[in-house]
């Protein structure tokens, strides 16, 4: 990794400088060697302030910590940069897996050199007149997670859907 070390208000001494490469050198093994760490010092009102950036590949790692001495603050920032690091990283990994598993359960070979879509089965049905709220009752009734429906009031063909948390949506269409 590559550091950049600056301090406001504060001279910034070989001491501070092995901290930082000692406590952040711990990080180094989830970042690639030319990722830029940028760490700024500063002292405000007898407040000692560490705050350290690193970009990555679509997103920041960012922390910044105040305490009485500098040193501290370093130990504080750092946990909250580990923490970062591996939220991101479980993040990335759940991803990946999630990508593979769902590759290995819903594809085969053939679907991967097939590009044409298989419809593989049809339904039709008459589409009542209703508004949303008995649309919900009806959905509710059939088990299912929507519902299409003709909207009572604008005579247009809607979709009610069940969200999180026992709510409902409507899509009602634009042209």
């Amino acid at each position: 990794m590559k550091y950049t070390i600056s301090g406001k208000n504060i001279d910034v001494t070989e001491g501070l400088k092995s901290a930082i490469y000692e406590k952040l050198g711990r990080l180094e093994k989830f970042f690639a060697a030319d990722t830029d760490v940028q760490v700024t010092f500063s002292v405000e009102k007898e407040r000692q302030k560490i705050e350290v950036t690193i970009p990555m590949k679509g997103h920041i790692i960012r922390a910044e910590q105040s305490s009485d001495d500098m040193y501290v603050s370093i130990d504080l920032v750092v946990e909250v940069i580990e923490r970062q690091v591996t939220r991101y990283k479980k993040k990335i990994t759940d991803k990946e897996q999630n990508k593979a598993y769902m590759a290995d359960a819903f594809f085969t070979e053939e679907d991967g050199d097939d590009e044409e879509v298989k419809i593989i089965r049809s339904k039709r049905f008459a589409v009542k007149p209703m508004y949303p709220e008995d649309a919900c009752v009806q959905m509710e009734l059939l088990g299912h997670n929507f519902y299409v429906f003709r909207n009572a009031e604008t005579d247009e063909v809607n979709v009610v859907y069940k969200r999180r948390g026992n709510t409902y949506g409507l899509i009602e269409p634009e042209f």
